[in-house]
């Protein structure tokens, strides 16, 4: 894209003064539809559904976009949604995302007693921040004053959970990667992306807040099964090889290893029994573990993978058992943009109090935004409005307009800062930006886990 001059069309005061007069047009659709977006984010949040079937969350995503009258699409990646939101004018292309899925949490309010699906991680606000700001450009008249597109993208799958149940899907050749943003920048739905950004709600933040901190952990997903012989349990342990045993071996090598990780790599390594046998009275013969080995840079991501795989197959050579384990792409560490961030921060200060800017550091969880992040410029704030610690059963929000009205008015008036002025700050962003990877060296990436040894 050409480069322009900062202050094509006018001097710079007059652009600030349009482009303000612009936010604040945009701030008063979103307030005029404020009751509408809660609906809408309540109505999500009590019919939680799971990565790559969360049909009923992508239809009503799809109904909210169409009554803005954006052109909409559909069923891609199963379930993933998307209405576009058109200057007319060329320019950069900037993608607002919300994520579809939810975790499963059997003990919140709000569960699905019968999946556990429960959203207790706050995507349903994002949904309603990435809706806001499609309600701010469409209800301000923006399209006259901007150039490039906007897309709202609903992205399905972002948990990295019931590995099985997407491995299935995969089988049967519905999808490839477990990931929902992964299998998306595969099927091209990036490729004509030049910047995205979204926002995600924070643990024990109730009122307005944003957290400044830009990077986190990625990682990569095992699954190990260990086979063994069964027995009777009690007539005739000694004909039976113990596949359980070996897990609880494995698992105590791999704590063995704890005190070997280095602070600064931030490693993280977690795991849950997904079958420990069939019958008490049986000796186990077939035990499954699903894990994820995380840190904050592939290197050391890699490397800890090497030492833990190592240490869930000692578990099974001491019994005899065979142990299988199985890597699967997870996700790559976020690595956002400072100049996107920044932006952000920028337009948050009319809503959130100086002292509800926070640095929390390096996150040690994990998102699908960091694979975004390593081909084009990301941004993913950390944003209050919620109570209680995130994936638990007290996950809640608290207040609507801290979660959804104030962070979706900041998002409107980056988007606005962004494409204005013939979309001078995109450009400017775009022309200074680095990706760390490719499209085709990240594919091949994430399909040689697929391969490890």
């Amino acid at each position: 894209m050409p480069n322009i001059d900062a202050n094509a069309g006018g001097s710079t005061e007059k652009i600030q003064g349009k482009n303000q007069d612009l936010k604040e047009r945009a701030w008063k659709a979103i307030d005029e539809r404020a009751e509408d977006l809660g609906r809408f984010v309540r109505d999500i949040g009590k019919n939680a559904e799971v990565g790559f079937f969360e049909t009923r969350t992508s239809e009503k995503v799809a109904d909210f976009l169409r009554s803005l009258r954006l052109p909409v699409e559909n069923g891609f990646a199963l379930t993933g949604v998307e209405g576009l939101f058109d200057t007319g004018k060329p320019g950069p292309k900037v993608a607002v995302l919300g994520e579809l899925d939810s975790v499963v949490c059997f003990d919140a309010p709000d569960a699905n007693p019968e999946t556990g699906a429960a959203h207790q991680c706050g995507h349903h606000v994002q949904l309603g921040v990435m809706l806001a700001t499609a309600v701010g450009l469409t209800g301000s008249g923006a399209a006259s004053e901007l150039a490039g597109k906007v897309v709202f993208m609903g992205v399905p799958a972002e948990e990295y959970i019931q590995i099985e149940r997407r491995l299935k899907l995969k089988d049967e050749g519905k999808i490839h990667f477990i990931g929902g943003k992964a299998e998306l920048i595969r099927l091209g739905r990036f490729d004509d992306v030049d910047m995205t950004m979204m926002i995600h709600a924070s643990s024990n933040r109730p009122r307005a807040s944003v957290d400044r901190g830009r990077t986190s952990n990625g990682f990569v997903g095992l699954t190990i099964r260990y086979i063994g012989r069964q027995a009777h349990a009690a007539g005739s342990p000694d004909q039976g090889i113990n596949a359980l045993s070996a897990a609880v071996l494995g698992i105590s090598a791999v704590n063995a290893l704890r005190e070997t990780f280095r602070d600064e790599d931030h490693v993280r390594v977690h795991f849950i029994i997904t079958k420990g046998g069939d019958l008490v009275n049986c000796v186990p013969d077939d035990v499954r573990l699903e894990a994820y080995v995380r840190a904050s840079s592939v290197p050391v991501i890699e490397e800890t993978l090497t030492r833990v795989a190592r240490a869930f197959k000692a578990g099974g050579d001491a019994v005899g058992a065979k142990t299988e384990c199985k890597v699967l792409p997870g996700m790559f560490p976020l690595a956002g943009c400072p100049d996107l961030y920044e932006l952000f921060y920028e337009n948050s200060e009319p809503f959130v109090a100086p002292e509800d800017f926070f640095d929390g550091g390096h996150m040690a969880g994990s998102t699908d935004m960091g694979d975004i992040s390593q081909i084009m410029p990301a941004c993913h704030p950390m944003t209050g409005g919620m109570d209680g610690v995130l994936h638990g059963a007290d996950a809640r929000v608290v207040d609507y307009g801290a979660a959804v009205i104030a962070p979706g008015k900041a998002m409107a008036a980056t988007v606005i800062d962004l494409l204005f002025n013939d979309a001078e700050k995109a450009r400017r962003i775009l022309s200074s930006f680095k990706p760390n990877l490719t499209k085709e060296v990240y594919l091949k990436k994430l399909n040689d886990y697929f391969e490890y040894k």
